[in-house]
Protein backbone atom coordinates (compact mmCIF):
# COMPACT_ATOMS: atom_id res chain seq x y z
CA UNK A 1 0.00 0.00 0.00
CA UNK A 2 1.57 3.32 -1.21
CA UNK A 3 1.30 6.53 0.65
CA UNK A 4 -0.63 9.75 -0.97
CA UNK A 5 1.28 12.68 -0.72
CA UNK A 6 0.13 16.39 -0.43
CA UNK A 7 2.60 16.91 -3.37
CA UNK A 8 4.57 14.69 -5.44
CA UNK A 9 8.42 14.84 -6.70
CA UNK A 10 6.87 15.49 -10.48
CA UNK A 11 5.46 18.47 -9.08
CA UNK A 12 8.17 19.85 -7.45
CA UNK A 13 10.12 19.82 -10.31
CA UNK A 14 8.05 21.68 -12.15
CA UNK A 15 7.28 24.65 -9.68
CA UNK A 16 11.23 24.66 -9.13
CA UNK A 17 11.52 25.12 -13.29
CA UNK A 18 8.99 27.66 -13.43
CA UNK A 19 10.96 29.90 -10.94
CA UNK A 20 14.56 29.12 -11.73
CA UNK A 21 16.95 29.44 -15.12
CA UNK A 22 16.87 26.87 -17.37
CA UNK A 23 19.63 26.63 -20.23
CA UNK A 24 19.56 23.52 -22.74
CA UNK A 25 22.04 21.37 -23.25
CA UNK A 26 23.25 23.46 -26.70
CA UNK A 27 23.65 26.76 -24.13
CA UNK A 28 25.14 25.06 -21.51
CA UNK A 29 28.15 23.38 -24.50
CA UNK A 30 28.86 27.12 -24.96
CA UNK A 31 29.41 28.09 -21.64
CA UNK A 32 31.31 25.19 -20.30
CA UNK A 33 34.92 26.36 -21.01
CA UNK A 34 34.57 29.68 -20.10
CA UNK A 35 36.60 31.14 -16.89
CA UNK A 36 33.47 32.47 -15.36
CA UNK A 37 31.53 29.45 -15.80
CA UNK A 38 31.34 26.30 -12.91
CA UNK A 39 29.69 23.55 -14.38
CA UNK A 40 28.74 20.91 -11.12
CA UNK A 41 27.76 17.47 -11.42
CA UNK A 42 25.21 16.42 -8.60
CA UNK A 43 25.20 12.99 -9.60
CA UNK A 44 26.20 9.96 -7.58
CA UNK A 45 29.75 9.19 -7.65
CA UNK A 46 28.88 5.91 -10.15
CA UNK A 47 27.31 7.58 -12.16
CA UNK A 48 29.96 9.79 -12.86
CA UNK A 49 32.30 6.06 -13.39
CA UNK A 50 29.60 4.72 -15.33
CA UNK A 51 28.64 6.99 -17.80
CA UNK A 52 31.81 9.69 -17.81
CA UNK A 53 31.01 13.50 -16.64
CA UNK A 54 31.72 16.79 -18.71
CA UNK A 55 35.53 17.51 -18.78
CA UNK A 56 36.36 20.05 -16.10
CA UNK A 57 32.93 20.02 -13.92
CA UNK A 58 33.24 20.13 -10.23
CA UNK A 59 31.69 16.92 -8.65
CA UNK A 60 28.96 18.14 -6.06
CA UNK A 61 27.02 14.75 -4.64
CA UNK A 62 23.25 16.62 -4.31
CA UNK A 63 23.36 15.72 -0.50
CA UNK A 64 26.46 17.80 0.05
CA UNK A 65 25.27 21.19 -1.44
CA UNK A 66 23.83 22.99 0.84
CA UNK A 67 26.31 22.16 3.26
CA UNK A 68 29.03 23.13 0.47
CA UNK A 69 27.70 26.33 -0.35
CA UNK A 70 26.97 27.40 2.75
CA UNK A 71 30.29 29.69 4.49
CA UNK A 72 28.79 29.36 7.75
CA UNK A 73 29.23 25.26 7.05
CA UNK A 74 31.97 23.39 8.47
CA UNK A 75 31.74 21.63 5.02
CA UNK A 76 31.87 24.72 3.33
CA UNK A 77 34.25 24.42 -0.19
CA UNK A 78 35.72 27.61 -1.69
CA UNK A 79 35.05 27.16 -5.41
CA UNK A 80 31.20 28.27 -3.98
CA UNK A 81 32.64 31.60 -3.17
CA UNK A 82 33.92 32.13 -6.62
CA UNK A 83 32.54 35.29 -8.53
CA UNK A 84 31.07 32.91 -11.54
CA UNK A 85 27.72 31.70 -12.84
CA UNK A 86 28.08 27.91 -11.27
CA UNK A 87 25.52 25.67 -13.89
CA UNK A 88 24.47 22.23 -12.29
CA UNK A 89 23.19 19.43 -13.83
CA UNK A 90 22.43 15.50 -12.33
CA UNK A 91 21.27 12.76 -14.76
CA UNK A 92 17.50 13.82 -16.22
CA UNK A 93 17.47 17.34 -14.65
CA UNK A 94 14.97 16.61 -11.62
CA UNK A 95 17.62 16.62 -8.74
CA UNK A 96 19.83 20.00 -10.41
CA UNK A 97 16.21 21.51 -10.99
CA UNK A 98 15.53 21.14 -7.10
CA UNK A 99 18.64 22.07 -6.12
CA UNK A 100 18.52 25.56 -7.97
CA UNK A 101 15.80 25.85 -6.35
CA UNK A 102 16.66 24.60 -2.66
CA UNK A 103 20.04 27.13 -3.44
CA UNK A 104 18.18 30.12 -4.76
CA UNK A 105 16.09 30.14 -1.68
CA UNK A 106 19.48 30.61 0.95
CA UNK A 107 20.63 33.57 -1.55
CA UNK A 108 22.67 31.53 -3.57
CA UNK A 109 22.70 34.06 -6.76
CA UNK A 110 24.29 33.56 -10.84
CA UNK A 111 22.75 29.80 -11.15
CA UNK A 112 21.18 27.80 -13.46
CA UNK A 113 20.92 24.43 -14.30
CA UNK A 114 20.73 22.29 -17.73
CA UNK A 115 17.56 21.60 -18.32
CA UNK A 116 17.49 17.67 -19.12
CA UNK A 117 20.42 17.25 -17.03
CA UNK A 118 23.58 15.03 -18.79
CA UNK A 119 21.87 12.49 -20.93
CA UNK A 120 20.92 15.59 -22.82
CA UNK A 121 24.17 17.29 -22.63
CA UNK A 122 25.37 13.65 -24.04
CA UNK A 123 22.15 13.52 -26.84
CA UNK A 124 23.38 16.68 -28.22
CA UNK A 125 26.95 15.70 -28.54
CA UNK A 126 28.72 17.46 -25.87
CA UNK A 127 32.22 16.66 -24.35
CA UNK A 128 32.40 13.86 -22.54
CA UNK A 129 35.35 12.01 -20.16
CA UNK A 130 35.28 9.37 -19.13
CA UNK A 131 37.11 8.36 -15.73
CA UNK A 132 40.71 6.22 -15.32
CA UNK A 133 39.68 2.64 -14.62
Amino acid sequence: MSKTLKMGVARMVEEARERIEQVDAAVAMGLYDSPDVVIVDLRDVRERQREGFIPGSFHCPRGMVEFWVDPESPYYKDIFGRDVKFVFHCASGWRSALTVATLQEMGFENIAHITHGFTSWREAGGPIELPER
